[in-house]
């Protein structure tokens, strides 16, 4: 049986899995307050459980990204996605601060996967004026889990207990694994793929040596170059802005606007959806770019000049007067960085051959992960004894931080394809 238009089935799946990932991730943000008053936690207790989970992140962000190389995308992302789903299952067990910490760095550990073996996937399936459309495409996701989170995490806890609420987000993932096992296989080596589609796409995309899984990538090489470790600081200082909204908006708008759990799941998916446009129109303007002429660099750097513009509106958050301008300011949090994370999740395809590309892109999550681990630390104590204002007005600045670097540390000529 051959299946019509299958990387675009392809790119649904890897919505689909980054969808589930942070609906995972974010359900203990929406039950958070509720799990504090049971485990008897403070705020600067909650930032030291997301703590553990950022630092297991940041410990595999990198390791993911190498066996993804190693393993293949295909088998990477299966391991990856039924640890992580087990992982948010096991939530539903904790009794205290500990085994919740504990299972949270289990979560941490798997989660990261999703990063490195969708860019692959992408960069396997997709020509280079298309992969940043497709990185759009499966980063929205990311926004639809974290917009359907609230609302459901918050239905099912209301109706059945915050614990049912693990378990019926934990088991989604075990499904989409189905999916993937019966479809996935990179261009070359798919059996599905009709012939007349193949011969389209062939020319364009990783010849198979840079599909297959890699005898021995030299990581020590990767991490030591500009493009690499560029790539890190970028995502250092803009990785934990969203970390900031996904982890602690639900209990900004408890704690500052007066919201209860069902506030919550009423109006906290705004900001995510809006991000869902964002991620898609960015990947699309920066193929559309390329066709009217640009080069592929300028077209990705474009994109993070445009979330540098939008970002700096975040410090206005807690200073206007009522929640719903305040989740507006969010919005432009959210969407500008889709137009960063669209462009900068694209550029290790254009800096380093398939073989070391899902390793960089460990290496640059890693990054990611170590700075929101420092923010969030400093959100916890910040939040506890002053207010949010101080970490809206550093949220607004990481951006244009980020897109200075990428402009002045990597020139065109080490793109490989200009």
């Amino acid at each position: 049986m051959k299946i019509p238009k299958l990387r675009w089935i392809i790119a649904a799946l890897l919505f689909l899995s980054t969808m589930i990932n942070y609906a995972d991730r974010l359900a203990l943000s929406i039950v958070s307050r509720d799990m504090r008053a049971e485990f008897h936690m403070t705020e600067e207790d909650y930032s030291y459980v997301v703590t553990v989970f950022l630092a297991a992140y940041a410990i595999m962000y990198a390791g993911s990204g190498y066996l993804t190389d190693r393993l293949g995308t295909r088998r990477g992302f299966a391991a990856f996605i039924s640890t992580w789903s087990v992982a948010a299952m096991l939530h539903a067990l904790t009794t205290g601060m500990w085994s919740l910490a504990a299972v949270r760095f289990l979560l941490g550990l798997s989660e990261p996967g999703n990063w490195p073996a969708a860019a692959k996937a992408v960069a396997e399936w997709f020509p280079p004026r298309q992969r940043a459309f497709g990185v759009g495409v499966f980063n929205a996701g990311s926004s639809l889990g974290s917009a359907i989170a609230p609302p459901m995490v918050a239905y099912l806890t209301l109706r059945f207990g915050w614990r049912f609420a693990f378990l019926g987000v934990g088991s989604l993932g075990l499904l989409w694994l189905v999916a993937w096992l019966l479809v996935y296989q990179p261009p070359h080596f798919n059996r599905l793929l009709r012939a007349d589609e193949y011969a389209r796409i062939k020319s364009e995309v990783q010849p198979p040596g840079e599909t297959s899984a890699a005898s021995h990538v030299d990581w020590r090489k990767v991490i030591r170059m500009r493009q690499c470790y560029t790539l890190i600081l970028a995502r250092f200082f803009t990785d934990p802005v969203i970390y900031f909204v996904i982890f602690w908006l639900p209990e900004y708008l408890r704690k500052e606007r007066g919201f209860n759990l069902q506030m919550v799941g009423d109006y906290a998916w705004v900001p995510f959806t809006v991000a869902g446009a964002g991620y898609l129109f960015s990947g699309w303007l920066s193929g559309r770019m390329m066709q009217a002429g640009w080069k592929l660099p300028d077209a990705r750097k474009f994109g993070l000049l445009i979330s540098a513009l939008l970002m700096p509106v975040a410090i206005l958050a807690p200073l206007v007067p009522s929640a719903g301008l305040a989740i507006a300011a969010t919005c432009f949090i959210t969407v500008g960085h889709a137009f960063f994370v669209s462009n900068i999740q694209t550029l290790p395809a254009d800096l380093f051959p398939g073989h070391e590309m899902a390793t960089a892109s460990g290496f640059s999550g890693m990054g990611g992960a170590v700075g929101g681990i420092l923010a969030n630390l400093m959100t916890g104590y910040v939040v506890q004894h002053f207010s949010y204002a101080p970490v809206f007005f550093m949220a607004g600045l990481m951006h244009p931080l980020s897109a200075a670097l990428v402009y002045w540390l990597l020139p065109n000529r080490y793109f490989q394809k200009d």
